[in-house]
């Protein structure tokens, strides 16, 4: 047998206080999207010819008790025991003939949320259309109650419209007092085209602050920084003017005046048809807008049932898409019109339009010419970088540019640091805005083309040098080579491929690994070309000349040790176990020689 669903008001009641609304505080909320509401209903009821001036909403507080009184369309017996009773069932989706996107509320459990605060909701209400007798609708009072039950009565209300009274449950009646309701209407309401008094005080103005008119833009820019300042609490860097029509949506967005980290998410304020949706919506701009925030009023995007969230739609993703447009927009029109402050902005949110300069070739040509990156030869722009440099080098490690950017800078090697967040995607993007704009990456290998080759005497005096050192660093899987190159202050550089990396990686993974992947990745090293690292031997360093003319074969290969672990010091590179045990080796050594020597001098 087929029966109907039995609801239990106290347990919706609990659920939407504890997991539909975020606050009790929207009650208020709630009951001005009513009144709204039924006076809009009223307005396309009567016709442009009815009356003029706008729909009046009057709240009153006192004696122990909050009253909502509008002149709108008001509801029927019928309506009411259709309407008021029933959970989920809203009077604004076109049963009563009206366009569904006209209304702030259509979920039909607005009303609920007055018992977040009260035990009892009593709504008298008599409506503005005339009984199928042709006659003036009776007013009917309908009080509902927390625990599941209601009554509906005639009652006296002489115009059409509908009064709800609500009496503080034990514990809300801060909810309910003279200024917090001032507060809240005014926080809700206080954009909306109607009349809304609170106890006689006037609470709506002059509607949206980015919709007035101001002749003079310096004075309509004061105005909105003032806006700005006690919206959100700061100074804004720029104000840009928000407008999408298929959203019915306008505003402003401001840009922050202070860095904030790309991964913050943007709280933005949210009018629905000039009621505030949230103060904290997220998702309404693309995530790389991270450093903008808005405050905008749409007449037809769609909320949630709570009314504390955007509805994810196709058009809110368009409206997005939109809004972001906006903000790109801005940015090329600051890059063409004010290059100081364009920098400005770009010491600030530089993170933001890499982000955009990713996918988009505008955002792309205003990093090249206006953003400066890390170079061998100073902070630079990419484009006069590669106007001093045809051809310039990139690495995409931090550590790989700091060790090697003072050497590639010594040899006439023009070197960009890519290993910042975007960096190395753009400097790969470049050719998309310039074919000719290609920079080339780094192989630290390739360093040793650059450096000054010993003359042959030179070479040949060094060969017995070179066969110590070999034997001191071989162990370690490394080469020694010796160049002359600058600085001169550096004694030795240690130099590795890719490839020799991978494979230096795989072998340090065989080790850590089990037998049967141990064998899996030896079967990939065995792919891998032979590819040493170099220890290569600065020349023109006096240290290095008098560890190469060193007698002594033992005190040559530990002096070479040394080098080798200062090199990997120096360079930021990760020490192997073997690494290590080298570093401490030539160290103990060399402090035994040293010790040794200073004894025999001193005749002990």
């Amino acid at each position: 047998m087929e029966q109907a669903f039995q609801v239990d008001l106290r347990g919706v009641v609990d659920l939407l206080s504890r997991h539909l609304y975020s606050s009790p505080r929207v009650y208020l909320r709630e009951l001005l999207q009513n009144a709204v509401d039924a006076s809009t209903a009223r307005a396309a009821l009567d016709g442009p010819a009815a009356g003029s001036g706008p729909a009046r909403v009057r709240i009153e507080t006192g004696g122990g008790s909050l009253r909502v009184h509008d002149d709108g369309i008001g509801l029927t017996e019928d309506e009411v025991h259709r309407l008021l009773a029933t959970i989920g069932r809203s009077s604004k989706r076109d049963e009563l003939g009206f366009a569904r996107s006209d209304f702030l509320g259509q979920f039909g459990i607005g009303l609920l949320s007055a018992f977040l605060v009260a035990d009892e909701i009593e709504v008298v209400t008599r409506s503005a259309r005339p009984g199928d007798d042709g006659a003036p609708s009776p007013a009917v009072r309908w009080t509902g109650l927390a625990s599941g039950h209601y009554r509906v009565e005639r009652a006296e209300r002489d115009e059409p419209g509908t009064t709800v009274t609500l009496r503080p449950r034990p514990g809300a009646s801060d909810l309910m007092s003279p200024a917090t309701v001032a507060d809240l209407a005014r926080t809700y309401g206080g954009l909306l085209p109607i009349d809304l008094t609170v106890d006689g005080t006037e609470i709506t103005g002059d509607g949206p602050s980015w919709r007035a008119a101001h002749p003079d833009p310096a004075r309509r820019r004061r105005a909105l920084d003032a806006y700005c300042r006690e919206t959100f609490g700061f100074d804004p860097f720029d104000v840009i003017d928000l407008d999408v029509p298929e959203a019915g949506l306008s505003g402003v967005a401001f840009v922050l005046p202070q860095a904030v980290p790309p991964t913050s998410r943007g709280a933005h304020r949210v009018y629905l048809r000039r009621m505030l949706l949230a103060e904290n919506v997220e998702g309404l701009l693309p995530d790389w807008a991270f450093f903008v925030r808005c405050v905008v009023d749409a007449g037809e995007l769609r909320p949630t049932a709570s009314r504390e969230a955007l509805f994810e739609d196709e058009l809110l993703d368009a409206t997005r898409q939109a809004l972001g447009e906006g903000v790109r927009q801005w940015l090329v029109r600051l890059a063409e019109t004010d290059p100081s402050r364009m920098r400005a902005f770009l010491r600030l949110h530089q993170l933001g339009v890499k982000a955009m300069a990713l996918h988009d070739d505008d955002m792309l040509r205003i990093v090249d010419r206006w953003l400066e990156f890390e170079t061998s030869a100073g902070p630079m722009t990419l484009s006069e970088f590669r106007r001093r440099h045809t051809d310039a080098r990139y690495v995409t490690g931090v550590d790989e540019f700091r060790r090697l950017a003072a050497v590639s800078g010594a040899q006439g090697v023009g070197l960009v640091n890519g290993g910042y967040v975007h960096d190395t995607e753009i400097i790969e993007r470049l050719p998309d805005i310039d074919p000719d704009a290609r920079l080339r990456r780094l192989e630290p290998a390739e360093l040793t083309t650059a450096f000054g080759v010993l003359d042959p005497d030179t070479e040949l005096r060094l060969r017995p040098f070179l066969a110590a050192a070999q034997r001191a660093v071989e162990r370690l899987g490394c080469e020694v080579v010796v160049r002359d190159f600058d600085p001169a202050s550096l004694p030795a550089l240690y130099l590795t491929s890719r490839a020799a990396q991978h494979r230096a990686e795989l072998e340090e993974a065989r080790e850590l690994a089990g037998d049967l992947w141990s064998d899996v990745l030896g079967a990939l090293g065995s792919t891998t070309p032979a590819d040493r690292p170099q220890l290569v031997l600065n020349h023109r360093n006096p240290l290095t000349r008098r560890i190469a003319a060193l007698r002594d074969p033992e005190l040559a290969e530990t002096a070479v040790q040394a080098l080798y672990g200062q090199a990997l010091l120096l360079g930021h590179h990760p020490l192997r176990p073997a690494d290590s045990a080298v570093l401490n080796r030539s160290f103990l050594g060399l402090l035994d020689w040293a010790v040794h020597t200073t004894a025999l001098e001193d005749g002990q």
